[in-house]
């Protein structure tokens, strides 16, 4: 039977107020989740009572039906926040295969006007005695055991107390909460089943990109978390997020079961943490409850065009759905062509999956930029964007890569006004940020670019960290600064062949040599790192070497429609330093009309020094120049 609400409940350093929903420890806050709270409530008011799992779970989850590992994840809870004992007699006693029960001493006051003792239970010193010399609490040490061997073997993520300083209030609601979504971890260790735990966490992060109060790291900034043992205070400070989403699934033919728990990192509390079993074929309500607890446990307040989107997704065929996710977890690892296959069965099996039509395009952009796909890979791209953006107009994701595709294919134009609308509904969407700069850069616009750049990596400092280069301060001339927002320590082509193309810049030349050649050593096939083996003969005085691997490429560009018109420049700038005039020229030409018109930095480039006393130099510049001015003119 209830107490009523003035009554308060004192225990160990504890002080109880249910009215106020609070718990004191010394007279500062404890952070619990609501129904932590409550269960703490029904278990103290109980005057050391057995109450049955059924009793608790009927009391406690009245309104919802779930499971009763609800229950025994918020009595873990209670434990590590409350602690194991109360000058050695255990707090909350496990009635093996029966229930709990509350057996500290417990101090009731009423409150009405000044607090007034009303009784103070006796101690039950009795029968804390035999807990403590009785086989439940032996079980229940072997129950701690055992969990804590599964989660080391399993990798979950544990939360170090020690060295962190406890925060005492609750998540402010002032500035946007910055979460990170992890990877899932498989329990099973199943390869046939690896794919879930990237692509269902990018689900949720899909799910949740539109709430304005709320700032999700993206997928790529949390792929290399994709293996066990994560510390999360590292991945806070590394994401410099203050929440983490972290979770584990495991697959048992047709059943599928989720759990995961969402930390407060500051305060180190559990903002909440459940279970979701499902059958396999309904794998898409995993991203819909996830954004729902999601919300819940930061307490967010939503606008009703936020709620709305906070509906479940349209149904999706479980099949197409599958094939979805297998995509999105092959792209991540830069395998455009056997993703897009996977992005073509999901649509073939689903016409109507909008987002698999999103990613559809943009494997096959990638494909044709990065991988020499060119013309069939692009005209493929359109094709998969026009059917995403008539299905699911507002899709913010879609309207990013097709922005992406538009600068890629000469179109800046077109993907300026594409971000800046995308902007409107999500002012702080920091790869948005980025794509915008991306587009400024190829237009020439480079402080504007800069700008974007550095707003997207202040909102998200992983911003396409590890798929995209600042490649505005290496055309603004500052070295130093663009190596500086290199990932430092990644060891990808693109990244090194950036890397060493500043060296180059900076006259490092054997530095430059040095990543150059394991930039084509890991992928000699990226467009980049061809360019930087050809940078590689020039520095070894072997120019003959470079002209041939520049040759190749510009016949593999001409032959398949490649429109990478940055990349197709870089290969003037080699082909101008190897000595080859008439080829610098024709593909400096090329670049300026497939939409890389950077004209300040044209202007300036010292490797295009050779070209300068040429008449067809400033011919080609002028055309720069002129779609340079009609472009600041119509956008600034």
């Amino acid at each position: 039977m209830s107490l009523g609400k003035q009554t308060l409940f004192e225990f160990g350093d504890f002080r109880l107020d249910p009215e106020q929903h609070l718990l004191l420890r010394q007279g500062q806050p404890v952070p619990l989740t609501p129904k932590a709270f409550d269960l703490l409530v029904v278990l103290v008011e109980s005057d050391g009572r057995l109450l049955t799992k059924d009793d608790l779970m009927k009391r406690v989850w009245s309104d919802s039906f779930v499971e009763e590992a609800n229950l025994t994840v918020n009595i873990s809870s209670l434990r590590k926040t409350l602690g194991d004992s109360l000058n050695g007699v255990t707090l909350i006693e496990t009635v093996p295969k029966v229930g709990y029960r509350f057996v500290a001493p417990v101090k009731r006051y009423a409150v009405d006007g000044e607090v007034k003792k009303v009784d103070a239970a006796e101690p039950v010193s009795n029968r804390a005695h035999k807990v403590g010399a009785s086989h439940p609490a032996t079980a229940m040490l072997l129950r701690v055991a055992g969990i804590l061997l599964v989660l080391a073997i399993a990798g979950v993520v544990v939360f170090r107390l020690a060295g962190h300083p406890t925060r005492t209030q609750t998540l402010s609601a002032a500035a946007p909460h910055r979460l990170a979504i992890l990877p899932f971890q498989n329990l099973r260790q199943d390869p046939n089943d690896d794919f879930l735990g990237y692509s269902l966490a990018d689900a949720v992060i899909t799910k949740l990109g539109y709430f304005k109060s709320l700032r999700v790291r993206p997928s790529y900034s949390v792929a290399k978390y994709r293996g066990p043992g994560t510390d999360i205070a590292q991945v806070a400070k590394d994401l410099n997020v203050d929440t983490v989403l972290t979770g584990s699934f495991i697959r048992d033919g047709q059943n599928l079961r989720i759990t995961c728990q969402l930390v407060d990192v500051g305060s180190q509390s559990l903002l909440w943490n459940g279970t979701i079993d499902l059958k396999y074929a309904n794998l898409l309500a995993v991203h819909d409850d996830l954004a729902q607890e999601v919300i819940k446990g930061l307490e967010l307040h939503l606008s009703p065009s936020e709620a709305e989107r906070l509906k479940p997704d349209k149904p999706v065929d479980a099949q197409a759905y599958e094939y979805y996710l297998r995509g999105v977890d092959l792209y991540s690892k830069s395998d455009f062509a056997l993703a897009a296959s996977m992005f073509e069965k999901s649509v073939e099996l689903d016409p109507s999956y909008a987002l698999a039509w999103a990613y559809l395009g943009r494997s096959h952009n990638a494909s044709a930029s990065f991988q020499f796909g060119g013309r069939e890979d692009y005209a493929k791209a359109q094709n998969a964007f026009d059917k995403s953006v008539s299905l699911q107009p507002e899709q913010i994701e879609a309207r990013i890569y097709i922005a992406n595709f538009f600068t890629d294919t000469g179109r800046v134009e077109q993907a300026v006004p594409l971000l800046r609308e995308a902007l409107k509904t999500n002012p702080d969407h920091a790869e948005a940020h980025w794509e915008l700069g991306y587009a400024y850069r190829f237009a020439g616009m480079l402080n504007e670019s800069a700008a974007e750049c550095e707003l997207a990596r202040r909102l998200d400092p992983g911003v396409k960290i590890h798929s995209s280069a600042l490649n505005t301060y290496l055309y603004l001339g500052q070295y130093d600064k663009f190596i500086a927002a290199l990932p430092q320590s990644y060891d990808a082509a693109f990244i090194l062949f950036y890397r060493g193309f500043a060296e180059y810049y900076s006259n490092q030349r054997e530095a430059a040599a040095k990543d150059f050649d394991r930039a084509y050593e890991l992928d000699g096939s990226l467009m980049q790192a061809q360019v930087g083996k050809a940078l590689r003969y020039s520095i070894a005085e072997q120019p003959a070497k470079g002209l041939e691997i520049l040759q190749a490429a510009e016949d593999k560009i001409r032959a398949r429609g490649v429109g990478d018109s940055e990349a197709i420049y870089k290969i003037a700038q080699a082909y101008a330093v190897l000595g080859d005039t008439a080829s610098a020229l024709r593909m400096l030409r090329l670049s300026i009309e497939d939409g890389f018109f950077a004209f300040p930095y044209f202007v300036r480039d010292p490797l295009l020094d050779s070209l300068r006393h040429e008449p067809e130099f400033a011919k080609v510049m002028q055309e720069a120049r002129t779609r340079h001015e009609a472009f600041r003119k119509t956008f600034f």
